[in-house]
């Protein structure tokens, strides 16, 4: 095991680093979002077919997700630091020849090697954290700064999308990673800090290609579950990627030299923050396929117009992080995730009281979701550093990112069955009886696209009756994850007491 030196305060030299490892951080996660508005234009460009369409969009996270710990071993081995600065020359290259992409298999191609040099990004910026910050107050308040980046980044990635190609062509959402990438493999070489590297331990293949077989089917079978309704081969795949995953872990158990370092999965405090993880990105990416729905097809709102106002809640996102890492220094880290549990669950509460003209209600509802979740990752991010060796700071941060966009997917999937299911309801009894054999009664989409074509009274009963059933589906859909948050904030509360009762406990 690697010998750390004593540890000092960070001083300015860090606070450095970590806004250059900000930056890649910041273009990791808005990848995820940023081609929201670019497909029509890529599709329109590259003639691209439906299922390219899919693939153009999907394949980048697919890749992420299933190479996320199988990076994080490597940065391990490697040292963060050598595998950052790769990754980074890696995503500059492949965002350059994203942006010139000449057909559509192409540009799938550059999104794939895109997921690649991403997974080894997320885990070596949090590795390279866990390295540079030795005292608990000042790890806290980085890895703040690290969760407001990542969350924003999500949200801010429709919005800078939606601004390129108002005034430039598609490619301008790929080649925008350049300056920041050239910035980090300039200075980071320098400012950066040697990290720890176990150079020598054997890497298990076996271990990699079950990771891989673990992650891909699950994600896959959530994403199409969310897409296309709970059809059986969806639960067998999603079966299949768990039966593999339980196989992965058993032998992280029993092998000699594991993937993933045995003693993190015996590891209660984080173990427990790679769920709490999980389940605040369940609840904000499950509420925010809802809220840009809600904006544009029940309140009207162009597509640039719902980014930029569902973009507004996260401005609150910059100070819950501080806060609640500040808090749980004082109160404990148990007391303020509980907290946060509960204030996410009044989000959902204000959500379930939103008509079919609700604009600052629904604004309202996100952002105290959004303050609740953001305080949880914090506080959940904090300890599971605090948890890791830096020589496991790579895998250990890598399984919790790689359990953050499983919860992500899941989010999407169940909460958006929920509220279709309930939209399928309301709406088999609020429409006209003309349009019931119709696509109206299956998607608020399908309803807008069946009143174009009737008669304008009954078209108007139709968009109306169709977004009151839309906006019951979200009453619905608020109610399960405000039922979600509640319970896991009670059986954290449970099953932390011991480890996490006292202020400062570790």
């Amino acid at each position: 095991m690697t010998t750390i030196a004593p540890q000092v305060g960070a001083g300015r030299r860090e606070w450095m680093a970590l806004a250059v490892l900000a930056l890649p951080l910041l273009l990791v996660s808005m990848d995820v979002s940023v081609l929201y508005f670019a497909v029509p234009a890529i599709t329109a460009e590259l003639h691209a077919s439906a299922a390219q369409q899919l693939w153009i969009f999907d394949i980048y996270g697919f890749v992420l997700a299933g190479l996320l710990i199988t990076m994080g071993a490597v940065a391990d081995r490697l040292g963060a630091k050598r595998v950052l600065l790769i990754g980074a020359a890696c995503f500059s290259a492949t965002s350059l020849a994203a942006a010139y992409a000449g057909s559509a298999g192409a540009l799938i191609a550059a999104r794939a090697v895109l997921g690649i040099a991403g997974a080894t990004l997320m885990p070596s910026t949090l590795a390279m954290v866990r390295t540079m910050f030795h005292h608990e107050r000042e790890r806290a308040r980085a890895v703040a700064v690290w969760t407001a980046v990542m969350t924003g980044g999500i949200g801010l990635g429709p919005v800078l999308g939606g601004f390129l190609l108002d005034h430039f062509w598609w490619g301008s959402v790929f080649l925008v990673n350049l300056p920041a990438m050239a910035l980090l493999l300039l200075v980071g070489p320098v400012l950066l800090p040697a990290t720890p590297a176990r150079r020598g331990v054997p890497f298990d293949v076996t271990s990699v290609v079950m990771s891989l077989a673990a992650v891909l089917p699950t994600v896959y079978g959530v994403k199409e579950w969310a897409a296309h309704g709970l059809a059986v081969r969806w639960p067998l795949l999603i079966g299949a990627g768990l039966v593999v995953g339980a196989l992965f872990v058993r032998r992280q158990l029993t092998h000699r030299h594991p993937l993933l370092p045995p003693g993190l999965l015996r590891n209660r405090r984080y173990t427990a923050a790679v769920a709490a993880n999980a389940v605040a990105t369940f609840a904000i990416v499950g509420n925010a396929v809802f809220m840009t729905a809600y904006l544009q097809l029940v309140l009207g709102k162009s597509a640039l117009e719902a980014a930029l106002w569902a973009l507004a809640p996260t401005v609150l996102v910059g100070a819950a992080a501080p806060t609640a890492t500040a808090l749980a220094g004082r109160l404990g880290a148990r007391r303020v995730a509980t907290g946060g549990l509960l204030v996410g669950a009044g989000g959902f509460l204000i959500l379930t009281r939103a008509g079919t003209d609700s604009l600052w209600l629904v604004l309202a509802g996100a952002a105290v979701l959004a303050v609740g979740m953001v305080s949880v990752m914090a506080v959940a991010g904090e300890r599971l550093l605090g948890a890791l060796e830096p020589e496991q700071a790579g895998v250990g941060s890598a399984v919790s990112e790689a359990a953050t966009e499983l919860g992500g997917a899941l989010g999407i999937a169940v909460l958006g069955s929920l509220g279709a299911a309930a939209y399928r309801v309301s709406a088999g009894s609020g429409l006209p009886a003309g349009v019931l054999g119709t696509a109206a009664r299956e998607s608020l989409p399908g309803a807008l696209a069946a009143a174009r074509e009737l008669p304008a009274p009954v078209a108007e009963a139709v968009v109306a009756a169709a977004r009151s059933a839309y906006v019951h589906g979200l009453h619905v859909a608020a109610t399960g994850g405000l039922v979600l948050l509640v319970v896991t904030a009670v059986l954290g509360w449970l099953a932390t007491r011991r480890s996490m009762s006292r202020p400062g406990a570790s």
